[in-house]
């Protein structure tokens, strides 16, 4: 059921050349960079094998490292609704409801919650509908 993970970090040029590195010896490397202007100016990075599956996201002006983001698989666009509808009625906070990210690819779909603790979970489906 996960599909992808995501971490801050305050070192985004070390963590970078770590995080290639490492994917490298298992057959990876980055994948993806998110153009900027949807990521608020940061540097926001994509590793994996074919696709990225684990993202790295530069910490804000603060500096300061975030909660982590996890993304749990949906098996089409209604149950990221689903998803979206319950994590919210569970006490969740909106961070993105339904909705395409083709900024990600053309059939990316995707909702955003906040969790008790501040992580972002996302529920996503990947197929076109």
């Amino acid at each position: 059921m996960i599909d992808h993970i995501g971490i801050r970090t305050a070192h985004i040029a070390a963590s970078r050349r770590f995080y290639d590195e490492a994917f490298a010896a298992l057959g990876g490397g980055e994948r993806k960079e998110v153009p900027k202007e949807f990521t608020g100016g940061l540097t926001v990075l994509g590793f994996g094998r074919e696709v990225p599956v684990f993202w790295l996201t530069e910490a804000g002006p603060d500096g300061v490292s975030s909660p982590i983001h996890i993304a749990l698989s949906a098996r089409n666009r209604a149950e990221v609704d689903a998803f979206y509808k319950a994590a919210m009625k569970a006490g969740g906070r909106d961070n993105g409801g339904p909705g395409l990210r083709p900024q990600y690819h053309p059939d990316y779909y995707g909702a955003f919650v906040f969790d008790p603790d501040g992580n972002n979970v996302e529920a996503v489906c990947h197929r076109p509908e």
